[in-house]
């Protein structure tokens, strides 16, 4: 009986595994509840359909809390600028699938935006620009999300 219910236990736990790999980016991201102002600005970027495909991408996400730390009056602009949101938003995105495990051994990656974030290690603490990576590994259909704690910008 104990083997039975831990193989059930098993089952479920993959199970959840799988159903959290069926969901794309943007569906793992509204699901998640703390990336809505991200899923504010993906929409109005006009990025939804861009990240809800094959990928595979791999997304440094910030929080609600990360874009609560712009400066005043920084959001509601890019918001009213769909260009400049754009290039912000897939300055976050990097081509391919990286994991945590890869991330770590690089020093700086390509953004889909064009210009390269810089990667360090710093006590233990995955940086990436002036972002500190806080959740690693979240696995989608098309890509992984790395969790960070600020709204890391292009040079401009």
């Amino acid at each position: 009986m104990k083997k039975l219910f831990i193989a059930a236990l098993a089952t479920l736990a993959l199970s959840t595994v799988a159903m959290a790999q069926e969901k794309d980016i943007v569906d793992t991201a509204v699901a998640a509840g703390s990336f809505k102002t991200l899923v504010t600005a993906v929409k109005a970027a006009g990025l939804v359909d861009t990240l809800k495909s094959a990928g595979p991408f791999t997304v440094f996400a910030p929080t609600d809390a990360a874009f609560a730390k712009l400066p005043a009056g920084t959001l509601e602009g890019l918001l009213k600028d769909p260009a400049k949101l754009k290039a912000v938003l897939t300055y976050h995105v990097v081509a391919g699938d990286v994991m945590a495990a890869d991330v770590v051994k690089l020093t700086s990656a390509k953004t889909v935006e064009g210009a390269d974030v810089t990667i360090k290690v710093m006590g233990g603490k995955v940086m990436v620009n002036n972002a500190h990576v806080v959740k690693t590994d979240i696995k989608c259909s098309n890509g992984v999300i790395h969790v960070i704690d600020t709204v890391i910008l292009p040079p401009m």
